[in-house]
């Protein structure tokens, strides 16, 4: 197992560069809508509680929370994914705006609802939640126009991310086009993967799966070391990718690299009060250091710094530069 030393002046020094880098973000678009409130009742109709609604918030989900993660670190996102024709598209947009995610890369389906999750709070714990959306495939006009505008998009930027939550924006042609593109470029190429288009991701740069997930991909569940390094180093090979990286909650992250180098990244975090979003933060984090520079270790280092900050708070949220290095203060002399 590596033990890498990290210096603190090096890695503030790759946040410095994170500012200006334009990173593709290609995948699904969703809306995170949230109702708080408390319960002080069952329901006289059936056993189930009773929220008492207090208030109602929104946030960015899926590609676009990678997108958020990535602008509120000064990095520049190329946003491709897709919408509908509804009101939750306007709504969609309107957020992007506001943090100043472009979205001209962003294409229109009609046939096809925006997507949203509504979860139901209640003294900080979720209740249920119900889901608008399509998970078929995207086809037709609406495949076409994905098509020309990663090609159209791919010519500027610094890194592609692949945000893969299953709602149809990712099919196999979506990503062998959007990964031949990258490697002709010779960028950065991370993916938050869907165990659905494993085979897909064949020689990308990186994958961010959780523990679960990448169990899942290997049909082994990691239970203990030897399980881990099963399922760590079979996704590695079998993917050809350049490095796997295993989140694993409170222990941490361990990075398997393509020719023999595993590392273990204990967690930084103190507080978790909900992981609603931290694989955005994880890849997002991830792409951008390597875009600026960094080696695989250094970029996973940061990337869990920074998912210590975003799980803190309820909902997806978001890590900015000065939180990143007030973290890396609060552990590297």
């Amino acid at each position: 197992m590596s033990s890498p030393t990290f210096e603190r002046a090096s890695l503030e020094a790759l946040v410095a560069r994170f500012s200006g880098r334009r990173l593709l973000v290609l995948g699904d678009l969703m809306i995170d809508h949230y109702l708080w409130g408390r319960v002080e009742r069952i329901s006289p109709e059936a056993p189930v509680p009773v929220v008492e609604v207090q208030r109602e918030t929104s946030s960015l989900g899926g590609a676009g929370n990678v997108a958020a993660n990535l602008a509120a670190l000064g990095a520049e996102p190329v946003l491709v994914g897709l919408v509908g024709e509804d009101v939750r598209a306007q709504q969609l947009l309107e957020a992007f705006a506001a943090r100043q995610v472009a979205t001209h890369a962003i294409v229109r389906d009609p046939s096809r609802p925006t997507t949203m999750k509504t979860r139901v709070i209640a003294h900080s714990q979720q209740i249920v939640r119900a889901d608008w959306e399509s998970r078929a495939d995207v086809e037709g006009p609406a495949l076409r126009d994905l098509l020309a505008v990663l090609t159209r998009e791919m010519a500027g930027v610094d890194a592609l991310v692949v945000s893969d939550y299953g709602k149809g924006v990712i099919t196999r042609p979506v990503l062998d086009a959007a990964i031949g593109l990258a490697k002709a470029k010779g960028i950065p190429i991370a993916v938050d993967p869907k165990e659905s288009h494993l085979d897909a991701y064949h020689g990308v740069s990186i994958l961010t799966p959780n523990q679960y997930e990448a169990g899942n991909m290997m049909a082994e569940r990691i239970r203990d070391e030897a399980s881990l390094m099963n399922v760590g180093w079979g996704l590695q090979r079998r993917l050809d990718a350049e490095c796997a990286l295993v989140t694993r909650g409170p222990d941490g992250m361990s990075l398997f690299e393509r020719g023999g180098r595993y590392t273990h990244l204990p967690t930084v975090a103190r507080e978790v009060f909900d992981v609603t979003g931290a694989g955005d933060t994880v890849v997002s984090v991830v792409a951008l250091a390597l875009a600026a520079g960094a080696d695989y270790p250094s970029a996973c280092f940061l990337a869990n710094h920074a998912a210590g900050v975003v799980i803190r708070e309820v909902g997806t949220a978001t890590c900015s530069p000065a939180q990143l290095r007030a973290s890396l203060a609060g552990t590297l002399a």
